[in-house]
Order: C-alpha cells, then sequence, then structure tokens
C-alpha cells in the first residue's frame, strides 16, 4: 500500500473531564453545604419579629428570634452539615443515602424557615408573659428578613445534596487504612524485612540469644 493510501494515523483520545468536573462539583458541595448550614445557623439567632404588647401603662415592645419562632431551620442545618462531612466516610449505597439526607435537610430548612416568616405565636406568647395575661394581643408587628436568609441556607443545602447525588460516585472517600477485610478479620500486616546476618548487631542479637553467629 502506498504512502498515499495509507489510513490516516488514530488520534490518541482526548483525556477524560471526569476528573475535573468531580473536584469542581466536590469543591461547589463544600462550599454550598458550609455556607448554607453557617447561614440558616446564624439565622436562627437573629430577631425575626418586633412587636408591642398594649399595657394600660402604655407599650411594651416584644422581640423574638428565629429559634423562639421555630427550632427546626437549626436542628436540620446541623443534620446537613453533619451528612456533608459523612459523605466521605461511605461509600457506594451509603453515599447515596447520606446525599439524600443531605439534600431533605436542606429541602427541609428551608421550608420551615419560609413558613416561619410571618407567624405570630411566638411573639403572642412573648407578650402574654411579659403582661401575665393569655390571649394578649400584639400590634404594630414587623418582620425581618432573616426568615429569608436562613431560607437561603436550606437552598445551598438542597443544592450540596443534588450535587452529591450526581457526582458523589466518583469523590474520594476516607482512607480504608483502618478497614477490616471482608471475612471480618483485620488485613494482614507487611512482612518482616529479612534479617542481613552480616550486620555488627545481629551479631549480637544472636551471641545474647545464644546462637552460634558462625553457622
Amino acid at each position: 500500500m502506498s504512502a498515499a493510501t495509507q489510513p490516516p494515523a488514530a488520534t490518541a483520545p482526548a483525556p477524560s473531564a471526569r476528573p475535573r468536573s468531580a473536584r469542581r462539583s466536590l469543591a461547589a458541595a463544600l462550599l454550598l453545604g458550609a455556607a448554607g448550614s453557617a447561614l440558616a445557623l446564624l439565622a436562627s439567632g437573629r430577631v425575626w419579629s418586633r412587636g408591642t404588647a398594649a399595657l394600660a401603662q402604655g407599650d411594651l415592645p416584644r422581640t423574638v428570634t428565629g429559634s423562639d419562632v421555630t427550632g427546626v431551620p437549626g436542628a436540620l442545618a446541623v443534620v446537613g452539615l453533619a451528612a456533608l462531612v459523612a459523605v466521605f466516610a461511605v461509600r457506594r449505597a451509603g453515599r447515596y443515602a447520606v446525599a439524600a439526607l443531605l439534600a431533605l435537610s436542606g429541602a427541609g430548612t428551608a421550608l420551615a424557615a419560609a413558613a416561619g416568616y410571618g407567624d405570630t405565636s411566638a411573639l403572642r406568647e412573648q407578650a402574654a408573659t411579659a403582661v401575665g395575661l393569655s390571649g394578649t394581643d400584639v400590634h404594630h408587628v414587623t418582620h425581618s428578613l432573616w426568615p429569608w436568609v436562613s431560607a437561603g441556607g436550606g437552598v445551598l443545602l438542597l443544592i450540596a445534596g443534588v450535587l452529591a447525588l450526581l457526582f458523589g460516585r466518583h469523590w474520594p472517600a476516607m482512607s480504608g487504612r483502618y478497614e477490616r477485610t471482608p471475612g471480618g478479620a483485620r488485613a494482614p500486616r507487611r512482612a518482616a524485612a529479612p534479617v542481613d546476618p552480616d550486620r555488627p548487631e545481629e551479631l549480637w542479637k544472636s551471641l545474647d540469644r545464644g546462637e552460634d553467629p558462625t553457622r
């Protein structure tokens, strides 16, 4: 076959983009998950609503924080953060389960925080405790943006969970150095290095044991 009719040489396949996409998704999930948990926990300690309880002597201002309104967003944010760390401690089906827990924690955080916006039950309880009369009404109620900050944190956790579900199988796991073998026994230790009988320290050890090193 002449050089003119020879088929073109096959080009080498381009390197796979999977490792690069795995690293990017891993970095994004860690950043979003940590930021989402931090936002939800931060917002839980901030003032969500203000109001005044009517008294004979005048109005009594009252405020409630996110944890007073609902403890669900803060609790789920802690669960989501723990799930984000646990993703790297498990493999295969366990990783999918933990990633799903992370996504559900984010969704629950967002929904609970959104439901807490406009809720005045905690504010009325504060007013009733201060006045000493049950059913005390609260006037001039205002709400802050912190519930939506908490909801935004939940959305970030949800995105981190979705990334873990989609790309988590390509992420690294914790070292299996201390893992047991499938049969339940510990992995065999490395064989000891062979002893060199010509080394002086080995000769002295042989003499200490009563052995003849010249044999």
